[in-house]
């Protein structure tokens, strides 16, 4: 059998030239695909070509060279329905030398299409919709070549052109589907960002309509891609240098990986061989565009994930650029309070807006990893994401209400429904004053019980939350973030640079730095993982685990917090510690690092506290063997909860099933604090639940004296602190965990209102 071209332009270009003549020709729309499919399949020597269009909902077949052609306009399709629904639904390729074994894979008799094995198939793309489907068999079992798909996805490009002219698109069906309502609504997403925000809807980025698909003049397309190059790294330096909120922080990492992608060769590479194949310089960053967007659809990499989002967002300036059309909503400018909507935002995107106006932001994608959220988290802009759908929802300059601490978007308010919320902004705004005027007041309670309530912190700039809430200090410094947003693993003098920093900025207050959390769900592009997929990363290869393994990555990391914390004390604590060997082994290491460091002269601390996190349930088994060995013990409810119940708190059935005022998890709580009583052992809670009033009441009373959370749960704590009775709340805990009432949530929050202070912040 012979192969196509050897080149995706070359495969292309062959194709798109013989198009050309049939998209000029006068014949209709209906013996222009006729012809299409003779063109690809010719080309592509594939016995089969087909092009299904969306009609009224389903896919039918429109045209086909070898399968019968009585099956045109009669097959028709669901969305989702057989592989040619998968790939329309999902809007993504699919490729397969056996299209049987596919789990999607529906026969249609009417087609005589069950003498063909090998399958591959892409999405006709028009306004990030699928509009149709392309697709190619043969009857050997074989996928396709990497050449043949490339030319099957940029034929397609031409195809949504041919197809939107001769008003063949469904148009109802679109309008339909971006049809929004006029009603109030209110949804639900992923916080991402704390805070709240009232203002306007604004849209960060309009659509932008690619008129001309084949390129008259190739040379002259790429000299508009090398123009338009140019123009954005400029953008991009610029951007960079007059950031806003200082230098130093992993924010400023983060832009620099952004700027290497703007810079990066084998994108622009990619470019211009779509250009090379035919297309128009807009035509051909779609076309990168969209091979862009089908890989994030097959990354279950978060860190990956929110790369590729980077890339896709210098492509979505790249093409406003060269085509010259409407820029985003930031360079027109904001002219009322905003809340802005996009799909998802790059971290320099983010900085172009009027800081003044813009007062929230909400992502139908996101993530917590995600480098404009740290951004955003640098800024101070709440932020709530996995908002599906939302610019559906939505229309330009609809009122929205955006709550990040309650989770929730209120869509379309009504005047009683703005008012009360404008009220509990200013509610709110003058809590936060009365938490700051106590600043400098110590969470003391009512009989004089001193609990420390300290902050957990990952960059460098959240050490200014320890002055800003008045915090005891930092009970847990994430040091992944450094290794997150790096695109290398960070060079030790990088990260001696940031441990100095945030101790030095810290002052004569504490700081936990817990040693690198990365694996399972936070995995690393420059570290392999074997290959092995996990089920369950929560419970994989993670943490101090990895650590262990790849000790190289945990001796730098060592050296450069013994460095670091030179003349002063260091506190290092290792995350996901299940047996006491593990922290034996840890401890061993930075040791024998101190050893090295000693060996070459270098100023090391005065004094080494070395801690552990109970996360794995196990070790609560082992705390008589390990309590004698350690400073301090910090139990991360998030995770211990999870392992606890075998409940992942990431699934959307089981997030509110299990609660943290359980008996359960109240038992276990005091168990540990029994258990490390005797060893003088320094006890801590940090996680979320401890920045909930409510339950850092309960944890109070179970005898915890230590807190680390939120910066933003300082003050409301404080405050619940300095109303409570210690031995009051000691003895309704005793009383509750003996005999678990129906409801302990209840329960205690009735008793609260009588001794405690928990009024929303």
């Amino acid at each position: 059998m012979s192969k196509p071209a050897s080149t995706p332009a070359s495969a292309a270009r062959n194709i798109l030239t013989r198009l050309h003549d049939v998209m000029a020709s006068k014949a209709s729309a209906q013996q222009k695909l006729n012809q299409v499919v003779d063109i690809i399949g010719t080309a592509l020597n594939s016995e089969v070509c087909s092009i299904y269009l969306r009609r009224e909902g389903a896919l039918e077949l429109f045209a086909t060279r070898g399968l019968n052609q009585s099956a045109v306009h009669v097959t028709k399709l669901a969305l989702g329905e057989g592989l040619t629904g998968t790939i329309a639904k999902n809007v993504e390729m699919l490729n397969l030398d056996e299209a049987a074994a596919h789990p999607d894979f529906q026969y249609r008799p009417e087609t005589g299409e069950e003498k063909f094995h090998s399958f591959a198939g892409v999405p006709i793309v028009r306004r990030e919709r699928a509009i149709g489907v392309v697709c190619v068999q043969h009857v050997e079992p074989r996928k396709y070549d990497d050449v043949e798909i490339e030319a099957l996805q940029t034929v397609a490009m031409v195809l949504s052109e041919l197809i939107t002219n001769a008003d063949l698109v469904d148009t109802e069906a679109e309008a339909r589907e971006g049809r929004t309502s006029t009603a109030p609504e209110n949804l639900n997403g992923l916080p991402l960002v704390m805070g709240i925000a009232s203002g306007k809807a604004v849209f960060h980025q309009p659509r932008i309509t690619i008129e001309h698909v084949v390129a008259e003049d190739i040379e002259a397309e790429r000299q508009r891609v090398y123009s338009a190059f140019d123009k954005m790294r400029m953008q991009i330096d610029k951007m960079a240098s007059q950031a806003d909120f200082g230098v130093g922080g992993e924010h400023e990492e983060v832009l620099q990986t952004y700027k290497m992608f703007a810079y990066d060769e084998g994108w622009s590479r990619r470019i211009n061989e779509a250009i090379d194949s035919g297309l128009t310089a807009e035509a051909a960053i779609e076309r990168v565009q969209q091979h862009t967007r089908m890989r994030m659809r097959q990354i279950d990499d978060p860190l990956l994930a929110d790369r590729m989002h980077d890339l896709e967002d210098l492509a979505n300036r790249l093409l406003r650029i060269v085509s010259g059309q409407i820029s985003t909503a930031a360079q027109l400018g904001l002219r009322n309070d905003t809340i802005l909507i996009a799909r998802n935002l790059g971290p320099a995107e983010l900085l172009e807006y009027d800081r003044r106006r813009l007062k929230g932001v909400i992502l139908e994608e996101g993530s917590l990893t995600a480098h404009v959220i740290i951004v955003a988290r640098a800024l101070g802009i709440p932020v709530i994401g996995r908002m599906q759908g939302i610019r559906h929802m939505v229309r330009e300059g609809d009122h929205l209400l955006l709550d990040a601490i309650e989770n929730s978007l209120l869509i379309r308010p009504s005047a009683n429904i703005i008012e009360a919320f404008e009220e509990k902004l200013g509610q709110s705004k003058a809590r936060q004053a009365v938490y700051a005027s106590m600043r400098d007041e110590e969470a003391v309670t009512q009989d004089g019980k001193r609990i420390s309530v300290m902050v957990n912190a990952g960059l460098r700039d959240d050490v200014a939350a320890i002055s800003t809430t008045g915090a005891d200090g930092i009970g847990l410094f994430r040091t992944e973030f450094q290794f997150l947003v790096s695109a290398t693993l960070p060079q030790r003098e990088k990260q001696l640079r940031l441990y100095r920093d945030v101790i030095d900025a810290a002052g004569d207050k504490p700081v936990i730095f817990r040693t690198v959390d990365i694996g399972g769900d936070k995995s690393l592009p420059y570290m392999h993982d074997d290959g092995i997929a996990e089920e369950n990363p929560a419970m994989g290869w993670r943490a101090l685990r990895v650590a262990l393994e790849r000790d190289g990555l945990l001796k730098a990391q060592a050296r450069a917090l013994l460095e670091a914390a030179g003349g002063r004390t260091l506190n290092v604590m290792f995350p996901m510690v299940s047996e006491p060997w593990e922290f034996d082994a840890a401890r061993d290491l930075f040791e024998s690092q101190k050893v090295y460091l000693a060996d070459r002269k270098k100023m090391l601390p005065l004094r080494i506290r070395y801690g552990a996190m109970l996360e794995v349930p196990a070790l609560a088994e082992m705390l008589d063997i390990l309590g004698p060995k350690i400073d301090f013990l910090s139990i991360g409810t998030n995770d211990l909860t999870q392992f606890l119940f075998a409940a992942d708190r990431a699934h959307p059935k089981l997030a509110e099933r299990y609660d943290w005022l359980s008996p359960a998890i109240m038992r276990f709580i005091k168990r540990v604090v029994e258990g490390v009583a005797p060893h003088n052992v320094d006890l801590a809670v940090c996680g979320e639940m401890g920045g909930r009033r409510l339950e850092a009441l309960a944890l109070i009373g179970l005898g915890v004296e230590r807190l680390s959370i939120t910066p933003a749960a300082v003050g409301p704590v404080k405050a619940m602190i300095r109303s409570l009775n210690y031995a009051e709340a000691v003895q309704k805990m005793d009383e509750m965990i003996a005999n678990p009432p129906a409801n302990m949530r209840a329960e205690l929050k009735a008793w609260s209102k009588k001794h405690a202070e928990l009024s929303r912040s």
